[in-house]
């Protein structure tokens, strides 16, 4: 009788060890899953914060100069472009997160080719309208810029989390995948050449 309650005292207790080794590690992969889904959504939130503004830049600009419509439609078309482009933050794959950054980086490169047409406009850069359109557009690209980091580093300690042992058996289990990071646009490694 005495043996029998230490062997189920044993079992009971290994039990008990393997539940709150498996249900805190599951848990704990929760946690970090939501807090990378959360870091995702400021990303889009800054995001949209510039997506918000261009109309207002393009129509101020429209307004006050008279110069190639190229470079406003491109602004225009880039938006458009960059809207269409979700990902769903349970599912941040890195094809998903290719064509985000490729959207975005698109808008990026329309909006600096019609900063540097503006700059032939100096009645446009008189404009308070303009000026204080174009601080709060460089304040989102800060802010951009910021909780991209801060997105990475979730995604990080969440990627890390789960691929550590034993972690790495429930994820496989319960499809805890390993997210995308954001990543270096094409040719931001490469220094611009500068001729004069």
């Amino acid at each position: 009788m005495r043996k029998t309650l230490i062997t189920l005292g044993i079992i009971l207790v290994v039990v008990f060890v393997l539940y709150r080794l498996f249900a805190g590690s599951y848990n704990n992969m929760v946690d970090k899953e939501v807090v990378v889904q959360n870091a995702w959504s400021q990303v889009e939130n800054v995001y949209q914060r510039r997506l918000d503004l261009i109309p207002n830049l393009v129509n101020t600009v429209k307004g006050a100069a008279e110069f190639e419509k190229s470079t406003l439609t491109a602004v225009i078309e880039a938006r458009a472009n960059a809207t269409q482009v979700k990902v769903d933050a349970k599912n941040l794959n890195p094809e998903d997160m290719a064509k985000f950054q490729a959207a975005q980086g698109q808008l990026s490169t329309a909006l600096g080719r019609l900063m540097v047409v503006v700059e032939q406009y100096p009645q446009l850069k008189a404009n308070a309208n303009f000026l204080e359109l174009q601080a709060q557009l460089e304040g989102t690209e800060n802010r951009i810029t910021v909780e991209r980091q801060k997105f990475n580093d979730t995604v990080t300690d969440y990627n890390q989390y789960v691929r550590k042992f034993p972690q790495v058996l429930l994820a496989g289990m319960f499809g805890f995948k390993e997210k995308a990071f954001f990543a270096a646009d094409q040719g931001a490694a490469k220094a611009p050449e500068v001729k004069f």
